[in-house]
């Protein structure tokens, strides 16, 4: 049995649920303890050294970081396969994969830095906000230019390229900023959302948000008992967005974290 280290609101770990149920593999998830604090260790650091989900474990493997899963998946797992045929296809959703991970994912990120971590309020947090709107508009506009007259971003059927971005258009709806109503790509993100693989991720995130109720989490930041991980692309937006106050302030009560060290 496949086992995913997971949690419901990564959309690194939809990427890779996505693929395994489009496949139809078993597998089973586990949310690892200690990611909230950067006290994560046991089994899951083992199988990734960086902390993050998701982390895949299938036999005596054990793959960390979402693409390289999806790679091994595919390679371990081909029918039916993820990437497009062809080469240059494969190359064009991987650059789409490689814009939505490292640059995309960070302003949903940012918003609920602001929203529920209260990272920054009044003018900076309009600021911030302002900043968000602004680039998620722009990144709809060059998704649409992206997708063209294809009916999936992957092709003539849905793959890779549609599994890479659906996670993060999901996110911006949560955050109120969803594609134009009638364009291509809200037409898109509808059809990518009645995909059984897809809505079971939906479904996984209001089990969550009906669950135990939430603590307050922006006094666990306050307190220190809470911290987010900064990776580089984080760190990049709330700097150029106008939040290097936000930065700055959280080193300086220690309650913002980076990649652990290995070893």
């Amino acid at each position: 049995m496949i086992t995913l280290y997971d949690h419901p609101l990564s959309p690194y770990a939809q990427k890779v649920k996505i693929a395994l149920r489009e496949k139809g593999l078993a597998y089973e998830t586990a949310m690892p303890g200690g990611l909230g604090a950067g006290g994560a260790a046991g089994e899951f650091v083992e199988a990734s050294p960086r902390a993050e989900v998701p982390a895949l474990v299938d036999g005596d493997v054990r793959v960390f970081d979402s693409t390289i899963i999806l790679e091994y998946l595919d390679d371990a797992y081909p029918d039916p396969a993820m990437r497009p045929a062809n080469a240059a296809d494969r190359a064009r959703v991987r650059m789409l994969e490689e814009v939505m991970d490292t640059h995309f994912e960070a302003i949903n990120w940012g918003l609920s830095e602001i929203r529920w971590f209260r990272r920054a309020e009044g003018a900076q947090a309009d600021v911030l906000f302002a900043a968000a709107k602004t680039q998620t508009e722009g990144f709809f506009a060059w998704l649409e230019k992206q997708l063209g007259d294809r009916e999936w971003f992957n092709g003539a059927a849905f793959g890779w390229g549609d599994l890479s971005v659906v996670p993060y258009l999901n996110g911006s709806v949560g955050q109120g900023h969803p594609p134009a109503e009638g364009s291509k790509l809200a037409a898109w993100l509808a059809r990518a959302n009645a995909r059984p693989s897809v809505a079971a991720c939906v479904a996984d995130i209001a089990q969550l948000n009906a669950g135990a109720s939430m603590p307050n989490v922006a006094e666990l930041v306050e307190q220190g008992l809470f911290k987010r991980e900064y990776r580089d692309h984080r760190l990049e937006w709330m700097i150029k967005s106008g939040g290097i106050d936000v930065v700055l302030k959280g080193l300086e009560r220690d309650n913002i974290r980076f990649a652990p060290a290995f070893g």
